[in-house]
């Protein structure tokens, strides 16, 4: 039986580590220090990392996570081990574009959080209940 990819969560960090938007969608993590550990974790494990335009995928604590950095923003999208990364990558790029649709080409901490009530919204028209609603970033627009 083939299950529809899922998303367990999207994050956005800033340059440091610190939550600028996040959004879980699974009880994975069920406490906020739970929650907090895997985005320190995360964010640790992928900042040596040189991830420019294109999205790279790394295996951690038994999940897919994908992630991007643009200026002093890094976004990551986390699957289980059994999802499909492209799919998630896919999610990815269009979280990362519809940003920087939202951000007028400003893409960076200042801007994000003047604008996170969009962002938010954008994190909610992207997945409902961990289910992706659209991978095209024009659909969440209209």
């Amino acid at each position: 039986q083939e299950t529809c990819p899922s998303v367990k969560n999207i994050l956005l960090l800033d340059s440091e580590g610190k939550r600028v938007a996040v959004k879980y969608y699974t009880d994975d993590w069920p406490v906020l220090s739970a929650k907090l550990a895997f985005e320190k974790s995360v964010f640790v494990k992928t900042q040596k990392a040189s991830s420019g335009a294109e999205a790279e995928i790394v295996m951690f604590d038994g999940q897919i996570v994908v992630y991007k950095f643009i200026q002093d923003l890094h976004f990551f999208v986390t699957g289980g081990d059994e999802d499909n990364e492209l799919i998630l990558a896919s999610v990815l790029q269009g979280f990362a574009d519809a940003i920087d649709i939202i951000l007028r080409n400003n893409v960076d901490k200042r801007t994000a959080l003047e604008n996170l009530d969009l962002i938010l919204l954008c994190l909610d028209e992207i997945v409902d209940g961990g289910q992706i609603t659209h991978k095209d970033k024009v659909q969440w627009f209209t």
